[in-house]
Formats: structure tokens, sequence, C-alpha cells
């Protein structure tokens, strides 16, 4: 089993998929790796040389921030921008949509499940 950026690629699927499974790498960006490795984006994850994965690990290392390190700097960007006070931090604080959809209506993912009204209970008490 290959692990590459602290993450084992899963057994019996094609390369180009096998490395979306590492935060920060998506489909484009797995193929262009392979491109510039020339390996075959077909190529099953369990049947790589050692050196292939070497390989692609090294660049993986160089030329991108993945995982860890893409986390912290995501949250940071989140951090500042409502210590700013900017309309998305105040978003983000209030755990509502940050990018303009609406809220009357949806927004569920994010607002969480929702909270019933607590009734009043009314009338004249039982003896």
């Amino acid at each position: 089993m290959a692990r590459i950026a602290g993450v084992d690629l899963p057994k019996n699927k094609r390369v180009e998929i096998g490395l979306t499974y590492i935060y920060g790498i998506g489909r484009t960006t797995s193929n262009r790796i392979l491109s510039k490795l020339n390996i075959d984006p077909g190529t099953k994850t369990d049947v790589l040389t050692e050196s292939e994965i070497n390989n692609i690990r090294k660049i993986i290392d160089s030329e991108l921030k993945v995982e860890g390190e893409l986390r912290t700097v995501v949250s940071m960007n989140i951090k500042r921008l409502m210590d700013l006070g900017a309309y998305r931090g105040l978003r983000h604080r209030k755990s509502l949509p940050v990018r303009g959809q609406r809220t009357s209506t949806n927004a569920r993912t994010r607002k969480g499940p929702r909270r019933s009204a607590v009734k009043k209970r009314g009338g004249v008490p039982k003896k």
C-alpha cells in the first residue's frame, strides 16, 4: 500500500483517483503530477513501483501544500477574515452561508438541524 503525504492510497484504484484521497489534490492536479512523471493515469495504485511512488512524493512535497499544512493555511485565512470584521468573517462566525446563498429556506447543512420553537402552555391550570 502506497503512503504519500501521510495518507494511505487505496488499493485497486486508478492512480489518478487514488491521489485525490490526499487533501488538497483534485483530479486536475493529480493528472498534472502524473503527466509530469510520464505515469499512465490508468495504472492501479498497487502496481506502482517504489521509484514511481518516491517521485510522486517528491513532487507533492516540493510543489504543493497538502494535508495539515493546507488546512492550517485555510483556517488562518478564515480567522483573519473574522478578526478583520469582514462580512465573510461575520458569516463564518455565525455559521451561516458565506457565498451569498439564501437562508430563509435551505442552508440546513451550514445552519444545522432545525430548532423547534418552544410552545407556551396557556389556558386554565388543572386541579
